[in-house]
């Protein structure tokens, strides 16, 4: 009773606290005993002699895992890692890029990229190849590079970037440039181009907003699709030396030609101005198109048959058509041909000839011998043409002879005091007679002199003569 009222021992409180410091120290070194590792992955670096043991893996600045062990061949280190579940999964392009946690060495960590979901997933145990590993660059291979010649090479650099910027530009130069920087220099070129930036970083933030797709793994997509492209751009290299030659040659023309080239493009929002109503118009020309593509597919479809149907025909057709058929039918015909055709060609000029004489019958002669002629007390009413048949049978009538096997023309014979002669006869010379009245004269008159004649002006333009105007002649 009093052994168990004076606690525990000074020894075995002693044994206790040395169990839980050998118990911490392994949970701080080794993790917890008795449990089950993570996700063991191993890559291949060219250099990781900054990596230690328990140097952390990080995705996106979150600890992941931890370097569990280092081993090194002599030309690479094989860097052996433990993962978290939540790094899980890591997939066959995933890359690895030793990072210092402070600048100027020391604390490194490895940064997990876990590569594209369209890719495998790496199980336990495999190794990341070294071509897609990096580590850092030491600050002693810099030093190293910054040689004595390296360092005045650089000054020089700096130098000229310096003369670049703050140097007036020459007359040439400065001729070609926009004149909004013209007689600037390239330093003061670029703080005016910083008035534009707003607009033109906000259009490169869409630019790039855009670029990360509108659906999950559209990024993914596109930088796989781009690594198969340069896969085989790789795989048939000769080819694109030969496509980057010829367009050494298509951009050496375009140069040689750049004032032809300045003016089409000039002309091109002009021809797109035009492009644009026509576009509409091919556009509603589509509807009706395939309406009419719909409306044909029917007729196509019975096109193999109605070929089919017509090979009898043919046949048929070319029996007709063989030299003892229609072939000679042809032969004959073609002496009748041959004269229809002059024909036709003489016809050309004799058709404007007959138009002629038609349009002067029917706008002068036929609306002339319409006309009714007021004679006095002689006035019949009718036209004139009418009047013209007329007379000729009256001068059949009267001329006829007793048994009318001849015709003869009754002149009454007298005297008178008034003597009427003609003109000259042919085989006679002139008549003379004497008349009981005086000759009334003729209608129209006798005109002194014949009337001119234009052969230039034809006949249908003229204005159809006025007969009521005529005067009585002696």
């Amino acid at each position: 009773m009093r052994r168990a009222q004076r606690g525990m021992s000074p020894f075995a409180v002693g044994a206790l606290v040395l169990a839980l410091v050998v118990a911490g120290t392994w949970v701080a070194f080794k993790g917890v005993p008795f449990t089950g590792g993570g996700f063991e992955l191993r890559a291949a670096f060219d250099n990781a002699l900054n990596l230690q043991s328990r140097s952390v893996v990080r995705i996106a600045g979150v600890d992941v895992g931890r370097v569990t062990d280092v081993e090194s061949d002599g030309e690479t280190a094989i860097v052996t890692m433990e993962l978290d579940e939540e790094a899980l999964p890591v997939h066959a392009d995933a890359e690895l890029h030793i990072r210092p946690r402070m600048f100027l060495e020391g604390n490194f960590f490895i940064e997990l990229e876990p590569g594209s979901p369209s890719a495998p997933e790496l199980g336990e145990g495999d190794v990341i190849p070294a071509s897609q590993t990096s580590a850092p660059v030491q600050l002693d291979e810099v030093l190293t590079t910054l040689s004595f010649d390296v360092r005045r090479d650089l000054q020089v650099l700096v130098q000229g970037f310096g003369e670049a910027l703050d140097g007036e530009p020459r007359a040439a130069e400065d001729r070609d440039q926009d004149p909004d920087v013209r007689g600037d220099t390239a330093g003061e070129a670029l703080n005016d181009a910083l008035d534009d930036s707003p607009e033109a970083l906000r259009g490169t933030a869409l630019v790039n907003e855009a670029l990360l797709g509108a659906e999950l793994h559209d990024l993914s997509a596109l930088v796989a699709g781009q690594r198969r492209v340069s896969a085989a751009l790789t795989r048939r290299s000769g080819e694109l030396q030969d496509l980057i030659a010829n367009f050494n040659t298509t951009m050496a023309a375009l140069a040689s030609r750049q004032d032809d080239l300045r003016r089409a493009v000039a002309l091109l929002p002009q021809v797109l101005g035009q492009a644009n109503p026509a576009l509409d118009r091919l556009n509603a020309a589509f509807p009706p198109t395939r309406a009419f593509a719909r409306e044909v597919v029917p007729g196509l479809r019975e096109t193999p048959e109605t070929i089919d149907a017509a090979f009898p025909w043919m046949d048929e057709v070319r029996g007709l058509v063989r030299p003892a058929e229609l072939g000679g039918l042809l032969r004959d015909l073609r002496p009748a041909v041959d004269g229809l055709s002059r024909v036709v060609a003489d016809g050309t000029r004799l058709l404007p000839q007959i138009d002629l004489v038609s349009r002067c019958m029917t706008e002068v002669v036929l609306p002339t011998g319409d006309v009714v002629i007021q004679d006095g007390p002689l006035t019949t009413g009718v036209e004139n043409y009418k009047e013209f048949f007329q007379a000729l049978a009256g001068l059949s009538g009267e001329s006829a002879n007793f048994d009318g096997n001849g015709q003869y023309t009754r002149f009454q014979t007298g005297g008178g005091a008034y003597t009427i002669a003609t003109n000259e006869v042919p085989g006679t010379g002139r008549l003379f007679g004497r008349a009981a009245v005086r000759p009334l004269g003729t209608r129209p008159a006798m005109p002194a002199r014949r009337p001119p004649y234009n052969r230039e002006k034809p006949c249908h333009e003229n204005t159809p003569p006025n007969l009521n105007s005529a005067r009585t002649g002696p």
